[in-house]
């Protein structure tokens, strides 16, 4: 893909999208720091990083919500700015690496399936 096609049926479509997660943002959580998009697939760390700053939004969005392809939800942390493998907050440790049953009695959560052993995705 083209670095113009990309921008044009990627990037753009995702600004607006991601900002308006950004705005609804304390209607998915009363903290602020947890969004909610409609799908996956979207490229939104560089968005959300740009949006932050714009906004000068205090405290830092600390997870993003989506479904993915399977229409199963998601958790993914957001990193910190530049550090691609540095969580700002990462999933709780009692949670990593463990899978279905198990995590729904620990996380309280009903349908969890699992949670990456790094702990910067789940679901």
């Amino acid at each position: 893909m083209s670095v113009l096609s990309k921008i044009v049926e990627a990037d753009l479509p995702a600004r607006s999208i991601v900002e308006q997660a950004v705005n609804d943002r304390f209607e998915c959580d009363p903290s602020g720091e947890i969004i909610k998009l409609p799908s996956g697939g979207l490229p939104w760390k560089s968005e959300v990083y740009e949006l932050e700053h714009q906004q000068k939004i205090e405290p830092l969005i600390k997870y993003v919500l989506y479904t993915d392809q399977a229409g199963m939800w998601r958790i993914q942390c957001v990193s910190v700015e530049g550090k691609a493998f540095e969580n700002r907050l990462g999933l709780p440790k009692g949670w990593r690496g463990v899978r279905d049953q198990d995590l729904e009695k620990i996380a309280g959560i009903e349908g969890c399936t699992f949670c990456h052993a790094a702990g910067f995705i789940g679901g």
